[in-house]
């Protein structure tokens, strides 16, 4: 579900109307109790608040994209000479996530010895 639709809901709960029908909800309705009124515009406002995702288009060209035996030959041979998982990604138009995880798919890397692992363990 979008963000912004999840918002529009919440925020028509909060005025106690039906997101669905449009409907006023009952007076006896838990949507008009001061409390969940309160609850809903709190979570509309931390919704509001909420950073927002990375766009698409700030991922590297290759994201999503088969590896080809060329682009792992590049990587065999950038990762056996040293280079940088940073570096390896821009060169491969990948995230270093995907380098790592080549890595490993590879036989390259265990998946304990990735630098995600082991900044995740620091």
């Amino acid at each position: 579900m979008e963000l912004q639709i999840a918002r529009e809901i919440i925020g028509t709960l909060a005025r106690g109307v039906h997101p669905v029908t449009g409907e006023l909800m009952a007076e006896d309705s838990p949507y008009h109790a001061p409390r969940v009124v309160a609850a809903l515009l709190a979570v509309q406002q931390a919704l509001d608040a909420a950073k927002p995702r990375r766009a698409r288009t700030d991922l590297p060209a290759n994201t999503g994209k088969a590896w080809s035996a060329d682009d792992d030959e590049q990587l065999r041979l950038g990762f056996q000479a040293g280079t940088p998982t940073k570096d390896l990604a821009a060169a491969l138009g990948r995230t270093r996530w995907a380098i790592e995880s080549r890595l490993v798919k590879l036989g390259m890397l265990t998946l304990a010895a990735t630098p995600a692992a082991q900044r995740a363990a620091h």
